[in-house]
């Protein structure tokens, strides 16, 4: 089994920064991506941002320059660096992860984490 383990939500003034971190334990033979996404109230679920392994980014639109993602390999960790938060992005966010977890296939498993809550408010 997988578990996806995230940290560094919290409180956030408009402008100020987070730093999520999300690490991966368990069975991993390979995770081709790693990523977030995020949910608000009343909401759908949205991409913030994901990077493979070979560190393809994609980015979701509201983002424009404010978040950066960057993954740790070798220690099956991803982090989302965010500034200059709004209001708007109040949600909670979650780990997403695609994993081989066996031998003798390339498929892979999508695990999702707990989620971890960030709050920007003054």
């Amino acid at each position: 089994q997988v578990q996806l383990v995230e940290s560094g939500g919290g409180l956030a003034q408009p402008g100020g920064s987070l730093r999520l971190s999300c690490a991966a334990s368990g069975t991993i033979f390979g995770i081709y991506y790693m990523g977030w996404y995020r949910r608000a109230p009343g909401k759908e679920r949205e991409l913030v941002a994901t990077r493979t392994r070979d560190n393809t980014t994609n980015y979701g639109d509201f983002v424009k320059g404010r978040f950066i993602i960057s993954r740790d390999n070798a220690r099956n960790t991803v982090y989302l660096q965010m500034s200059s938060l709004r209001p708007e992005d109040t949600a909670v966010y979650y780990c997403n992860a695609a994993v081989r977890t066996r031998l003798g296939t390339w498929a892979a498993d999508v695990y999702w984490g707990q989620g971890t809550q960030v709050t920007v408010s003054s």
